[in-house]
């Protein structure tokens, strides 16, 4: 078995933390990012690094303290994320986990960077590609993910549905093997638009492209009205939960499974996961952070990238 490629994530934050977690891991991983680091978090937290795989990423410019973010870390952040697509694409690695990185900073340095999802789409050429959040018995995908609010509904277009919703389907099958996934959908606005009282999109929008997805023999339904579609007896009739923007659909499901939940990246030619959380700064180098979600992550990408030869093979 080749072993996953897993990014350290911000020097500052709680990625190192976690990372140290992997010396137990089951599935063989190598940790791009730096052995100065996770050393010096090791020590810190009485533990060792004794057990890991590291590849030592250049970039590293300054001393890192945990909780502190310094701009001059963002180099380093991104030569972890390149190298790590990178090899993980030319075959190297089975599969690619992120540890959480800080948007913020990293623009402060003078990276145009929206998230990994963006990120690895530019880097593996692809131009769409589709979060995905698995927790417990929901998984989520989103129409539109790293979107000003006030921008959403002129990005929800008959072609970022098609295309989007096409992925979707495509990959419940190819990576997940589902052979006939269904799809729930739901309505931007409130009550799904109240008959075009509250909103047209889902009329002039959402509806037609549905039925458009539904002759190509897609199993689609919607839209609901998202506070009905997120209960038990409406999930249950899904394999998947499809939410027009980041905050409609990804509270239900951390609610419901938060530290527990997995990040996929669907439409890339490579397996990618990620933890459900981010930096958590205060909690860098205290013990105090959960590694369950980074384990997870691991664990989800190894049965993946499983699901995927087998699927391919077929």
């Amino acid at each position: 078995m080749k072993p996953i490629a897993v990014t350290m994530g911000e020097p500052a934050g709680i990625g190192p933390d976690i990372c140290l977690a992997l010396r137990a891991s089951k599935v063989p991983v190598t940790i791009l990012g730096s052995t100065e680091i996770l050393k010096a978090r090791a020590a810190k937290l009485g533990q060792s690094i004794d057990g890991l795989t590291i590849i030592d990423v250049p970039g590293l410019k300054s001393t890192v303290t945990p909780g502190e973010l310094d701009s001059q870390h963002a180099a380093f952040v991104m030569n972890m994320l390149q190298e790590a697509v990178t090899r993980t694409m030319q075959g190297e690695f089975q599969a690619l986990v992120t540890a959480p990185v800080h948007k913020g900073i990293l623009n402060d340095a003078g990276y145009v960077f929206t998230g990994h999802t963006e990120f690895f789409a530019k880097s593996c050429h692809n131009s769409k590609v589709v979060m995905l959040l698995v927790g417990g018995d929901m998984r989520v995908a989103l129409a539109t993910t790293h979107l000003p609010l006030s921008e959403v509904s002129q990005a929800i277009t008959p072609s970022l549905l098609k295309d989007t919703l096409r992925i979707i389907h495509r990959d419940m099958q190819s990576i997940f093997g589902i052979k006939k996934p269904k799809i729930g959908v739901a309505g931007l606005n409130p009550h799904a638009g109240e008959g075009g009282h509250l909103g047209c999109e889902e009329i002039e929008v959402i509806t037609p492209t549905l039925k458009q997805l539904q002759q190509e023999g897609i199993d689609v339904c919607g839209p609901h009205p998202a506070d009905s579609l997120f209960t038990h007896q409406v999930m249950a009739q899904y394999d998947v939960l499809f939410a027009m923007y980041h905050d409609q659909g990804l509270p239900v499901l951390k609610h419901a499974s938060f530290g527990q939940a997995v990040n996929v990246s669907l439409g890339l030619p490579i397996i990618r996961t990620s933890v459900d959380h981010g930096t958590a700064l205060p909690l860098a180098g205290t013990g105090q952070a959960s590694a369950s979600s980074l384990i997870r992550a691991v664990a989800l990408a190894a049965a993946l990238s499983d699901t995927k030869e087998v699927s391919l093979c077929q």
